[in-house]
């Protein structure tokens, strides 16, 4: 196993064969599906998702990785960050979690973890996020742990057969440290 780092009794790491089920599982919920690019979410996307990161390293420039949060003392999957290397300095966040983890603070926790080890360990300059307008919980989460809302793209994605618009988000390091003061 490869861990990221852990905060309380959430770890943040690299996916293993063992996430795949319960990852299929949440995904293909239809709350959780709501937001997302797929309708269904079968084991074998989950498989495919899986082998398509093996090989690269985490940090490659141009590539998208999956992380696990799980419960540090079962190792129980309870949702995931995916994460985009943009360049050197700046990536791109998403996260999903489970529904029956949401509402408990993991993901406020999880998240603002997340941040710091992008900012302090990777030295990231910049942190970036989008989210679905009508996705209330996304964009209240990026907004809790310090993002600003930098655009409002109204009707600029044709998304599962209608027209959607997207909030951007984002978060520079300087300004996460003047949070910590």
């Amino acid at each position: 196993m490869s861990k990221i780092f852990t905060v309380d009794d959430l770890t943040i790491r690299e996916f293993e064969l063992v996430d795949l089920e319960t990852f299929a599982r949440y995904r293909a919920m239809e709350a959780v599906a709501q937001y997302q690019s797929w309708n269904d979410y079968s084991i074998e996307k989950a498989n495919s998702l899986y082998e398509s990161m093996q090989g690269h390293q985490f940090g490659e420039v141009g590539q998208w990785f999956q992380l696990a949060i799980v419960a540090t003392h079962s190792n129980n999957l309870l949702g995931d960050f995916a994460i985009h290397f943009i360049d050197a300095e700046q990536v791109e966040v998403g996260f999903t979690l489970a529904p029956e983890h949401q509402g408990k603070g993991i993901a406020t926790k999880a998240l603002s973890a997340f941040i710091d080890y992008l900012f302090n360990d990777m030295k990231k300059h910049r942190i970036i996020a989008t989210t679905d307008c009508d996705n209330h919980p996304s964009y209240q989460l990026l907004e809790r742990v310090g993002f600003r809302r930098e655009a409002h793209f109204i009707d600029n994605i044709f998304f599962k057969g209608a027209w959607g618009s997207e909030f951007q988000y984002g978060l520079l390091k300087h300004d996460r440290d003047s949070l910590s003061l």
